[in-house]
């Protein structure tokens, strides 16, 4: 167990598992800040033998920051990492590339599960294991935010056939691919999803 994975979990986005493993994390840094809040209370109140005191706004003002990683807590609950057998199946077929996994955009209206995605260059093509993913609404979003940090004439392919996929992975070997616009976009990615 990494313990600063808890509070900064931004160098584990797009490992493999890592909505699964995550959920541990949210979990424990959630029981944690109630714990300290908790804690605060009953130290105000076995101090003064009332609830009046500093003790008591302090955890009070505790709350916010527990009550936020609940919140954190429950959206990586709704999502579960992309499945065993449909992992190793992209496995053989991503080699050499730069892939992310377990990805989750936020927009107002929906959120967006993107099992895999596999970036070269300004293709970004991915795989994703809900049934209701609507490909356009999806497009529209993650092309506005990446002209919104200058990464123009992306193309973007969502896939729910795991076949067509790895098929387009083989297709994504033979790309030329600018390493520096790739890592650009992954920046882009892992800075919007959950």
């Amino acid at each position: 167990m990494q313990l600063s994975r808890m509070f900064s979990s931004e160098k584990y986005k797009g490992t493999k598992n890592y909505l699964n493993t995550q959920k541990k994390y949210e979990l424990l840094r959630t029981i944690l800040y109630f714990g300290v809040s908790l804690s605060l209370l009953a130290a105000g109140i076995i101090a003064t033998e009332n609830r009046n005191n500093v003790l008591t706004i302090a955890a009070i003002l505790g709350c916010l920051p527990a009550s936020k990683s609940a919140v954190a807590a429950v959206m990586y609950f709704r999502f579960k990492s992309l499945s065993t057998e449909a992992a190793n199946d992209i496995e053989a077929h991503s080699e050499g590339l730069t892939v992310l996994y377990d990805m989750v955009f936020t927009s107002y209206n929906t959120n967006y599960f993107i099992s895999h995605i596999c970036i070269q260059g300004n293709t970004v093509c991915g795989y994703t294991e809900d049934d209701k993913h609507d490909e356009h609404k999806f497009q529209t979003h993650l092309s506005g935010i990446l002209m919104a940090d200058h990464h123009k004439n992306t193309t973007i392919k969502i896939f729910t056939d795991l076949k067509k996929y790895t098929e387009r992975l083989e297709q994504m070997k033979n790309l030329e691919a600018d390493e520096t616009v790739t890592q650009g976009i992954v920046n882009t990615l892992k800075s919007v999803t959950l």
